[in-house]
């Protein structure tokens, strides 16, 4: 077997990676540009990429590839319908950040709310000096207790902000969906949402359907200036329009850990106002706590080994491959079952 990791670099150096329990060879590169990925991927049955690009053209040319272990949640980075017609499984890390991207959120929340950059840039300044008294306020300082909190996506992370909110004292709002009614306990229609909440966090994956889910509109109905935090995707909040947003006082912060393009690009919108006391960018390391990074390691090294045994778990593509796992592993198909 052949085992191809194209992005090791996204995982910290102190991050280990279990052997994997099979007879096998691993190359490793830590980084993959996208006119290299075909020609790494070639002979490879087993692919492991973070956010490298797995396109049908690049799946099509890997005749040996039974298998794409991506090291993350997120699956936009794959092609999934190519997979799924090459019998290739895919199978995806998840739950393993449950902590560390919650904690993120409120650390933008806090820091937002009470303008602790703002403050400590203004110190450094010679502000406080400047004061000639114990303390100045330049910048507002709000309570959390008491106000809403306004939470898109009720997956394990929108639940567990939802959690510490209420620890906090906060208002918790849901965004409903079109499967749950809206007569359960704090599901609210989305533009209900945008109207009423303080704080508004996005915790939902990128889709067609969610893409500029933040957008001009959204953000004319947002009637009590929130906060705004995302630290799922960037594709999720029209950028230019947070902007706008942020600029014209039509929200009084924004909190980032995503951005559309990553790194930031010199011509990207938030080039504008990365000097903003009220806006915060983070470069994607909410999920990267040491722990969440170990526990994504060794789940990934778990769906490897699961996929190898016959009994591939967290699949999000070609779930019936049983014929394709027999040819790698000897085990008969009657056996290979999916979790």
């Amino acid at each position: 077997m052949h085992v191809v990791f194209l992005d090791r670099a996204t995982l910290a150096p102190q991050t280990q990676l279990r052997p994997l329990p099979f007879e096998h060879t691993l190359e490793t590169f830590d980084h993959t540009a996208p006119n290299e990925v075909a020609s790494r991927i070639r002979n490879a049955h087993i692919v492991i990429t973070n956010k490298v690009r797995l396109t049908a053209k690049a799946v099509d040319g890997a005749a040996r590839l039974r298998m794409v272990a991506i090291a993350a949640t997120g699956t936009d980075n794959v092609d999934l319908r190519a997979c799924e017609a090459r019998g290739v499984v895919v199978s995806n890390v998840r739950d393993y950040a449950g902590h560390s991207v919650p904690e993120h959120t409120f650390a933008l929340i806090f820091a937002l709310r009470r303008s602790l950059l703002a403050y400590r840039d203004a110190v450094r300044a010679g502000r406080w000096l400047e004061s000639r008294q114990f303390c100045f306020f330049d910048f507002p300082i709000h309570d959390l207790a008491g106000s809403t909190l306004g939470i898109i996506g009720d997956g394990a992370l929108g639940r567990a902000v939802a959690q510490m909110g209420r620890a906090l004292g906060l208002r918790i709002l849901f965004a409903a969906r079109k499967t749950r009614s809206d007569a359960q306990a704090g599901y609210v229609p989305l533009d209900t949402l945008l109207e009423h909440s303080d704080i508004i966090t996005l915790h939902c994956p990128l889709t067609a359907e969610t893409r500029h889910l933040i957008d001009g509109t959204a953000f004319a109905r947002m009637k009590r200036r929130p906060l705004l935090i995302n630290t799922a995707r960037g594709g999720l909040v029209d950028e230019a329009a947070l902007v706008e947003a942020l600029r014209s006082g039509v929200i009084s912060g924004a909190g980032f850990d995503v951005t559309t393009q990553e790194p930031l690009p010199a011509d990207h919108p938030f080039q504008a106002i990365l000097s903003h006391p009220a806006f915060i960018l983070t470069p994607h390391v909410a999920w990267a706590s040491n722990e969440a990074m170990q526990a994504l390691a060794d789940q990934l090294v778990e769906n490897i080994a699961a996929f190898y045994e016959g009994r591939p778990r967290n699949v999000v593509a070609a779930v019936a491959t049983a014929v394709v796992t027999e040819a790698i592993t000897g085990i008969p198909t009657s056996t290979v079952t999916a979790r």
